[in-house]
């Protein structure tokens, strides 16, 4: 397996305060990753990181072999699905949400049928009624799982999940499960539940902004 994320003793610092030291992890295509530690460890820093939110003030980060740069980050965004505790779906309704990013000529190729929406609406254990609901109206579990379908339509093949099982029942976390399970799919997920942790390979612990310890 070739290597899809590289952190090479990677430091951040925002206005004086460091959330990163010398961070350093491989993270091969097709792996699923969890990071966890303590509330302010600089777990959701690191996906953060990735994805160009913060610059760095040592180190270097690479993708798909590539080094981490203010232009090679676009390339990251169009294959990395990110999923925060808190997703804004960016329209009015569910359906509208799901279709949004196929407005973009980069994706109108991939735009879904009816028939697709519904498919992956129930592979996530959600009701296909759900398409016609108002987007305020439906609760941040579903949000999360919609923000996922969002990504699965956009063949995404690398996913940086932030607590995304926190708000589900039991059903609900399995479907997300078999999900990434697909081995095409690389994962590098923040999560305290004991079930991510059995299901992760590596499980990287952070600790005041350091990588303590791999297993």
């Amino acid at each position: 397996m070739s290597d899809i994320i590289r952190f090479d003793e990677v430091s951040v610092t925002v206005q004086d305060k460091t959330l990163l030291t010398q961070v350093s992890f491989t993270l091969r295509a097709g792996e699923k990753a969890v990071l966890c530690g303590k509330s302010g460890s600089g777990k959701s820093t690191i996906l953060k990181t990735l994805l160009g939110m913060y610059s760095l003030a040592a180190g270097k980060i690479y993708f798909d072999s590539q080094p981490l740069t203010s232009k090679s980050v676009q390339s990251v965004r169009r294959c990395t699905a990110y999923i925060g505790q808190e997703p804004i779906l960016g329209a009015d309704t569910v359906r509208n949400a799901l279709l949004l990013p196929f407005q973009f000529k980069s994706h109108r190729h991939l735009q879904p049928s009816d028939h697709q929406l519904k498919q992956v609406l129930q592979r996530l254990q959600l009701p296909t009624e759900l398409l016609s609901r108002d987007c305020a109206g439906i609760s941040g579990g579903e949000k999360q799982r919609l923000t996922l379908a969002r990504g699965l339509l956009l063949d995404k093949t690398v996913y940086l999940l932030d607590e995304v099982t926190s708000a589900l029942d039991q059903e609900s976390k399995q479907a997300v499960f078999e999900v990434f399970a697909d081995p095409q799919l690389t994962v590098l997920a923040v999560a305290h539940d004991t079930e991510w942790l059995e299901r992760s390979q590596p499980v990287f612990e952070m600790h005041a902004g350091r990588l303590t310890q791999t297993r």
